[in-house]
């Protein structure tokens, strides 16, 4: 589990529903180009509070609801030759307590004492649950604590 001094990323899981969804690109895009990592425009200025220690927290149907551990941040490039900014992610995806969060643009910083706690295995709503229920009624779940 994540340490309360760590920094770490929070990023929307765009055009994944759910964390199988978000597996199922990643493990596409290792086996195309590997090795696993995200791809962003900007470094973040805080690369080194980050890189090795922190994670990038995903928002998968609303809610922080998996993390990765950022392995390393490193200058990449974009299929076309420009560059950016390559997030290197360990291909453990940890379930996280949910959490509703509201859509962003881009990836925000986390603070430690912020970061959702890991779920204890077995415990917690399934992704496939969670993301077969209506949104309305998943915030209403999170918003009286029961997500």
């Amino acid at each position: 589990m994540p340490t309360q001094h760590m920094l770490h990323l929070l990023k929307l899981a765009v055009g994944c529903p759910t964390i199988d969804d978000l597996a199922a690109r990643q493990i596409a895009r290792i086996k195309a180009d590997p090795p696993l990592r995200h791809q962003t425009r900007s470094t973040p200025r805080r690369a080194d509070e980050i890189a090795g220690r922190g994670s990038i927290y995903w928002v998968v149907g609303g809610f922080i609801q998996v993390r990765q551990r950022i392995i390393a941040i490193e200058t990449d490039v974009w299929d076309d030759g420009s560059a950016c900014c390559g997030l290197h992610l360990d291909a453990a995806l940890v379930p996280v307590t949910p959490r509703p969060v509201k859509p962003f643009q881009g990836w925000r910083y986390l603070e430690g004492p912020a970061a959702p706690a890991d779920l204890a295995r077995g415990t917690g709503a399934s992704s496939a649950s969670l993301a077969a229920m209506p949104a309305k009624m998943r915030k209403e779940l999170a918003e009286l604590g029961l997500l």
